[in-house]
């Protein structure tokens, strides 16, 4: 599954793109920025962009850095969300070798 690069799409066709990438993380399962990314053809930072400028309404919290880490300004509501779907963690990193998706996460 890969969407064509941004080359022509705008602002609003990249956050889509991110937010569908995000809606089918499933339950329990926690993805990358640079993983999503790499799907819809964007950089990270530009799929942090878009989850935070109205990623609401999708599952923002299954979507970590690479290190497993949460956004800092999120990082609290992040985990415990994480945590209620049983989501391992080692500290306050996500085990992406356990629940990474997709599996090349």
């Amino acid at each position: 599954m890969r969407a064509p690069g941004p080359v022509g799409r705008s602002a609003e066709d990249v956050d889509e793109a991110v937010f569908d990438v995000v809606e089918t993380i499933p339950p329990g399962r926690v993805s990358t920025y640079g993983a999503i990314g790499r799907l819809v053809g964007v950089g990270p930072r530009r799929v942090a962009r878009a989850l935070a400028g109205g990623g609401a309404a999708v599952p923002w919290h299954r979507v970590v850095r690479a290190d497993g880490t949460a956004a800092e300004p999120v990082r609290v509501r992040q985990l415990a969300l994480l945590a209620g779907e049983g989501v391992p963690l080692r500290g306050s990193r996500v085990d992406l070798a356990a629940v990474g998706w997709p599996e090349e996460c």
